[in-house]
């Protein structure tokens, strides 16, 4: 399979149908399928199975990267996910997320999208160690832009290693000029 370019998307686990947050990732996961991108989730509910819908009713590619023995109470990929990516551990997901994409986007979300987040932040700033390049990481919403501001601040973090859009429309087309 000639797979195009992957883009992982982080967001709530708990968005529904019909909420902003949901309708959000529909539209990051149109928007990036109609940009010929493949986008790669957690695989499971809320904002994961609203970017795999958007994505998957634009005729594009879904990756979702489950994780079984840390969600036993899951029943799987979402119906929207064309191929699943059990991981056994939940740092071995998001390693998978980060690893096989060529950016990433967070979309509001809690604890788990901060993991993520901060996950695909700290890879970004070890890539120069090894000679790579850092992957953009993009974040939504002025709740992720003042917290990489303070996280930036009061940890000496890298800020220019963030880019902070309010919209998902934004978050879309600066991923389309960073990665191509």
């Amino acid at each position: 399979m000639n797979t195009p370019p992957i883009i992982s998307v982080f967001g709530a686990s708990l968005a529904l149908p019909g909420d902003g947050a949901y309708e959000d990732g529909v539209r990051c996961g149109a928007l990036l399928a109609d940009a010929g991108f493949a986008v790669m989730t957690g695989g499971y509910g809320g904002v994961m199975e609203a970017v795999s819908r958007g994505a998957r009713d634009r005729g594009g590619i879904v990756f979702g990267v489950t994780a079984p023995g840390v969600f036993p109470d899951r029943s799987g990929a979402n119906e929207f996910v064309s191929h699943e990516r059990p991981a056994v551990h939940l740092l071995d997901r998001i390693h998978d997320m980060t690893e096989l994409s060529a950016a990433s986007i967070a979309l509001p979300g809690s604890l788990g999208t901060l993991t993520e987040l901060v996950a695909a932040w700290n890879l970004a700033f070890v890539a120069r160690f090894s000679g790579s390049s850092p992957k953009p990481l993009v974040t939504v919403g002025d709740r992720w832009a003042s917290l990489v501001d303070h996280l930036a601040e009061t940890l000496e973090a890298d800020r220019n290693l963030v880019s902070t859009v309010p919209t998902v429309d934004d978050a879309v087309k600066l991923v389309i000029r960073l990665v191509g």
